[in-house]
Parts: C-alpha cells; structure tokens; sequence
C-alpha cells in the first residue's frame, strides 16, 4: 500500500484532500471605525513635547505602560507627533490563506489584505502603529507601500517588527521606528495583515486608533486621545522649566536647587518666566 500509515490508513491517501474554508477567510481584512482623530490645533503644539517628558508625565497621572520598548529610531533627528491608525498582524494559519500555493503569488494577495487596506486610511498627520509580535523575520512593509504612505501625507510608521527595502526607505524619507530589517515581504514568514484601526498591542503598549504618539530619538510613547489637553497644560511648563534649570546648572547652579526645582528655585524661575514673558 503505497503511503505511510497513520490510524489504520495511508498517509498518501490525503495528499490530495483541500482544506475546507472557514468562514473567517471571507470577511477579512477585519475593519474597525475610522479613528477620531484629536484637533489638529493640539498636536500642532504637541510637536513641542518631547517623549521623555510625556513619559514622565504619563507615569504620574497614573498610566504606566505607554513606552513602545523595542522599536529603535531609524531616522536620526526625527521628532513626529500624531494621531494613530493602526494595523494589526496575526499569526498565520494556512486554511484561512486560501486559494494560493506557498510562493505563487502570494504578493498579489496581499492586496486583498489589512496591509493595502490600512494605508488607504492614512490622513495627513498621521503616524502608522503596527502590532506584529517583535517577529524578526516577516517584512511588514517596504518601499512602495511606504512612499504611498508619504504621498497621502503619513508623518511616521511605528513597527513592532520588521520592515524591508531599507535602502530605498531611506530616501522617501519618512521617519520609521522598527525593531530591524528583514529581506521578506509582509505574506512569506508566518504572521499575516489581519486588522485596520482595531486597538493592538504594540510592543506590549495598548494602541486604540485615534491615540497619540510621540517619537524621538528616545523611543515612542504612547498618549491617551483624551489626554492630550493634560500633556499640553503640564508638558509645555515642565520642558520651559527644564530650559531654565539646564542654563543654570551650565552656569554651575546647584543640582539641589535646581533639578528638580527646589522651593527656592522654583520661586526664582517664576521670576525669570515672568521677564522672558515681559521681554
């Protein structure tokens, strides 16, 4: 009998059987409602908050996880602030990949997936968040894709993943901050482009479209939408005053007085911010 044995038949008997679709395969990409995005009036004046101090000031009021560890800035200098779409990657499974052999064609896929559909959302500002497992092996995106993002006026793309085509990424000049490179495209490893503005977990930080980001050199932080006014009122105060402490300890000011602001410092750069205000 030709074939291997398995549970009184052969193996062989099966190589020709197809996998039923399950009803999943024909509803996706799964697609949440477009984000609400916050005034634009507000992050405009956000781009002057660094991601150090949202971070500090998110931990006080109480929301503690909202430091996207592991993706690194690729773009040296780059600051960007924006409201949030996101793109959520899921682990493969091959009954719900149908109708393509592995290697033929599986590109052209990728049409039909949350990748295509996710960057047809991007409004200006905006800065693309993608969940995808810190898998070093699955490209979630390349030059084309990106350059089609800048064309619609994306400002950053957040990847906890891979990314390829770096060297021509590069040139489009959009910031990116991702955990590394691959030479795969988004299909060919084992996660695959499942959801468009559903919240995802990005980096082990939750992500809810219409949230804000804040990157730098320092990383991504995440900001509540609802938040953004609180990190405006506290953020925009807490840097002015660093700017002070940061001429005085230059000037060989006391760390005691001055970082953080000691009553008497604090009284001192009430005084200065009122003469810069006057001047």
């Amino acid at each position: 009998m030709n074939g291997r044995h398995l549970g009184g038949q052969s193996v062989g008997m099966f190589d020709s059987l197809e996998l039923p679709v399950p009803e999943i395969a024909g509803t996706l990409p799964i697609t949440g409602p477009a984000p609400l995005r916050p005034d634009p009036a507000l992050i405009e004046r956000l781009q002057a908050v660094g991601t150090a101090t949202a971070s500090a000031l998110m931990h006080r009021m109480r929301v503690r996880q909202t430091f996207v560890e592991g993706p690194l800035p690729r773009t040296p200098g780059a600051k960007v602030a924006g409201p949030v779409v996101t793109l959520q990657f899921m682990p493969r499974r091959e009954d719900v990949i149908t109708g393509i052999a592995p290697g033929e064609g599986e590109e052209q896929l990728e049409k039909s997936t949350a990748l295509w559909s996710v960057f047809e959302t991007v409004q200006p500002g905006d800065i693309l968040a993608v969940q995808a497992f810190g898998d070093m092996k699955t490209g979630c995106m390349g030059d084309m894709l990106i350059t089609f993002f800048k064309g619609r006026g994306g400002i950053g793309i957040v990847v906890d993943g891979c990314i390829r085509d770096w060297p021509r990424v590069q040139s489009i000049g959009t910031p990116v901050w991702t955990r590394g490179f691959t030479p795969n495209y988004a299909s060919q490893s084992t996660l695959l482009p499942w959801a468009v503005n559903v919240p995802i977990a990005c980096s082990e930080v939750l992500v809810i479209p219409g949230d804000v980001m804040i990157a730098d050199d320092d990383g991504v932080v995440v900001v509540p939408a609802r938040m953004v006014p609180l990190v405006l009122e506290h953020g925009l105060d807490h840097d002015e005053w660093e700017e002070f402490s940061r001429a005085r300890l230059s000037e060989g000011g006391s760390i005691r007085r001055y970082y953080p602001l000691s009553d008497e410092g604090e009284a001192e750069y009430r005084a200065w911010k009122n003469a810069q205000a006057k001047g």
